[in-house]
């Protein structure tokens, strides 16, 4: 990417958020840009690290066995009444309706109502069991206060998947195979959740975890056990027979040793049992030839929440100014490193741009600085706005093909040949 091209001038940071400081820079350099409370457009880098979230969600979703779909966000009132659901979510202001000639539509808030209706048509036997269908798309939700800019928005994008056995025992398996494919997602974009015991709430069923990352930012309050790595919901213990539920379903017998910490919810998941089914006449034909309600399993991650979430870990300090910009993980950075050139030196210029088609060639994702109107100091400083997690200046000091990288994390630097910097980072 060629910044000259982005129409992308000098950035200067003031009164950033202290609560949400990461977001807040984010807002400030235009790469957020909001156009409502909870309603935000992304400019191309926290796109495409948006991007690279979800690819890593799918690769390791299929991996496991799942299966990608796309349904429409845009629905017919009809399936939300045939659940039950629809006069709670319109009377509690959560769902968008819009009302034509053509009868009510409905901005979906959640998936399981659409996920049963296109299941059903395709999972009629035994046979076809058991199945995980996901996929990635805008929810909508009329949320009353609106939190942390993309950390609770009105609209969002989300990974919502649905598990469908044929008994108890199938979904119980099927659950753990999602809870280890969501740990490997989280471990893979560079977020250390964990998953803690959770109340089911008005999505019903049988147990459910949320999968937590630690932070003072979070809204939620749980019980965290730092030595077993338990945590647990305080909801929980609202339940009237919570230590049996925690003994039962968890193992877990004694929370004397629970302290409350601050979390941020990234993921939920369910077990959902035949809730639905039975609801909305979900049923396949098993092997006696019957008919037989299917057994469900309900998973979710909030990818802009995921997004907002590795933006306020990854914010660097300048130690006079405070936060000043972000390192992402390399795993997720779609750019891996930021090459800023002495414009007023024609031989540099080009050796810089030779260096960008180099890298470009050999699929490595590099920003090229090549504006011509702001100060070399500045460039350097937006290296920090961007989150590339390599710089490379090409002054007066560089020479030959001998470069001078910069770990932007640490600030170490190195002298590299270039053949080098290309293994290093393939």
């Amino acid at each position: 990417m060629r910044l000259s091209q982005t129409g992308m001038g000098t950035t200067k940071l003031s009164n950033i958020d202290t609560m949400y400081p990461g977001q807040s820079i984010l807002l400030q350099t235009g790469q957020l840009v909001q156009y409502g409370a909870g309603i935000f457009g992304y400019n191309t880098i926290p796109l495409l690290v948006r991007r690279n979230i979800e690819k890593i969600i799918v690769d390791t979703l299929n991996k496991y066995g799942c299966i990608e779909v796309l349904l429409p966000t845009l629905q017919p009132d009809t399936i939300w009444k045939n659940s039950g659901r629809y006069n709670q979510y319109v009377d509690d202001g959560t769902m968008l309706i819009t009302e034509s000639n053509k009868g009510t539509f409905c901005l979906a808030p959640t998936g399981e109502e659409a996920m049963l209706e296109f299941a059903r048509e395709k999972l009629k036997s035994y046979k076809n069991l058991p199945v995980t269908f996901y996929q990635i798309g805008e929810k909508y939700r009329n949320e009353i206060r609106t939190r942390g800019y993309l950390l609770r928005g009105k609209s969002f994008p989300m990974l919502d998947a649905y598990s469908f056995d044929i008994d108890e025992q199938a979904m119980e398996k099927s659950y753990k195979i999602v809870r280890t494919a969501f740990l490997e997602i989280f471990e893979k974009i560079g977020l250390n959740v964990i998953p803690i015991v959770a109340d089911n709430g008005a999505m019903g069923g049988k147990k459910s975890e949320e999968f937590m990352l630690i932070s003072d930012q979070g809204e939620d309050k749980i019980l965290y056990d730092e030595q077993t790595k338990i945590g647990l919901n305080t909801e929980i213990l609202e339940k009237e027979n919570y230590e049996e539920y925690l003994k039962e379903e968890y193992g877990i017998e004694d929370i004397s040793n629970f302290k409350e910490i601050r979390t941020m919810e990234l993921g939920h998941i369910f077990q959902l049992g035949t809730r639905y089914s039975e609801i909305m006449n979900g049923k396949y034909i098993n092997q006696d030839g019957k008919e037989a309600l299917y057994y469900m399993g309900c998973y979710g991650i909030g990818v802009s929440r995921t997004l907002a979430a590795l933006y306020e870990q990854c914010v660097i300090n300048d130690e006079k100014w405070g936060p000043c910009g972000f390192v992402l993980p390399k795993s997720v950075a779609p750019y891996q490193i930021q090459i800023v050139p002495k414009i007023e030196n024609p031989e540099k210029v080009e050796f810089a741009n030779w260096l960008y088609q180099t890298l470009q060639s050999q699929g490595i994702g590099a920003i090229l600085d090549d504006r011509e109107t702001v100060t070399m100091g500045a460039k350097i400083k937006d290296c920090k706005i961007l989150g590339t997690p390599y710089l490379i200046v090409i002054g007066d000091k560089q020479e030959g093909k001998t470069l001078e990288l910069e770990n932007m994390k640490t600030g170490e630097k190195e002298l590299i040949t270039v053949e080098n910097l290309i293994k290093r980072l393939k």
